[in-house]
């Protein structure tokens, strides 16, 4: 029995992940596992109901399961809390802190049926298959933070980066071996030419390269790599990355896909992986059942592969998801004309039918 925290947080998130358990338990009747999911507050909807975007009764649940299944946190309604009480602040980032997760996986792989989703030209996506690996626990987020009141009434505001060689070490290291699992490039992606940081990460990545010979290595700074990933995504296999630049890159390379609605995400590195799309709580669309819930079905593939080494059930969602897409049926984010306009529900539904039929 495989043990899941279901956290559907806020905005559309809790749209999203039940769409997300119907495929996993389409998965649990087909080969016969079995899955314990059970469901806590995060987020903003935490706050609500306990005061905390983080409760310790969740913290408990996530420590203490398998797996965790995210949904999305946050939303304007808690903009002006305080800082320490926002649900991305008080929440997302301690519970990858907590989990030890300093390792974010985020898949941007066209499927071939929303070939015509993308505002670029075909001949330029065609193909596109990247891995962006992001450090998740360090950097600008983590970094310590102040705000000070200067003598002409005026406020400056510090954020400091920091990021140590064991830290890089260790994301550099787990890039590489992603890279020799799939096609032997990778790309560390910095801004060396100003951050010290950036030159630190690059030092280490030229001291660990020769003992990945078999892997091909090149350095890119992340204003060009910015510009790279629109003029010639297909350059990419592995990318790895700092925090903030990882966060902003990833979400560009989402629209190679069609839509951030189609880029799921995993978070690894401690006993416990956490498993969410890529996008945000969407707040102008919640309730409406417009969202698209295949990066989250997608991320519960990614559950199946990385924390269980259900390698073949990974495959089967996945291989259920392109089915639906290359049949025509699109939720309102992917809309094409002459296509099959689906909801939230019936995206879901019609994903789980293909898994126990594939």
């Amino acid at each position: 029995m495989y043990k899941i925290a279901v956290l559907p947080g806020d905005g559309i998130g809790a749209e999203i992940v039940p769409e997300a358990v119907k495929a996993l338990k389409a998965v649990e009747s087909r080969f016969g596992h079995e899955f314990q999911f059970t469901e806590a507050l995060v987020g903003g909807a935490a706050y609500d109901e306990t005061g905390t975007p983080l409760p310790d009764d969740t913290l408990k649940l996530c420590r203490n399961s398998d797996a965790v299944l995210l949904g999305a946190i946050g939303g304007p309604k808690w903009d002006n809390l305080p800082v320490h009480l926002r649900p991305e602040v008080g929440a997302l980032l301690p519970l990858r802190k907590e989990l030890a997760l300093y390792a974010n996986l985020r898949p941007c792989i066209l499927f071939p049926g929303l070939l015509q989703a993308s505002t670029l030209k075909e001949e330029v996506i065609s193909g596109v298959d990247i891995l962006v690996i992001r450090e998740l626990t360090g950097g600008l987020y983590f970094g310590e933070k102040s705000r000070e009141k200067m003598p002409d009434g005026s406020q400056k505001a510090t954020d400091i980066l920091t990021y140590s060689s064991i830290e890089i070490e260790r994301i550099v290291r787990f890039a590489y071996e992603a890279a020799r699992r799939r096609r032997g490039k990778l790309c560390s992606v910095d801004k060396a030419n100003v951050i010290e940081t950036s030159r630190l990460w690059r030092e280490i990545v030229g001291d660990i390269a020769p003992d990945y010979s078999d892997v091909e290595t090149v350095h890119m700074y992340v204003d060009n790599c910015s510009m790279q990933l629109i003029r010639n995504p297909r350059q990419f296999d592995v990318i790895v990355t700092e925090n903030m630049f990882g966060d902003i890159l990833t979400d560009e390379a989402s629209m190679l896909t069609g839509s951030i609605g189609m880029l799921p995400s995993a978070s690894i590195g401690g006993k416990v992986a956490l498993y969410e799309p890529s996008h945000g709580s969407a707040p102008d669309i919640a309730g409406q059942k417009k969202a698209n819930p295949l990066a989250t079905i997608l991320s519960a593939a990614m559950m199946l592969r990385y924390s269980f080494d259900l390698e073949k059930e990974s495959q089967v969602i996945e291989q259920a998801v392109r089915l639906v897409l290359e049949e025509g049926y699109r939720t309102p984010d992917l809309m094409e004309d002459g296509r099959n306009l689906l909801d939230t529900v019936q995206m879901g539904d019609l994903v789980a039918q293909k898994i126990e039929l594939i």
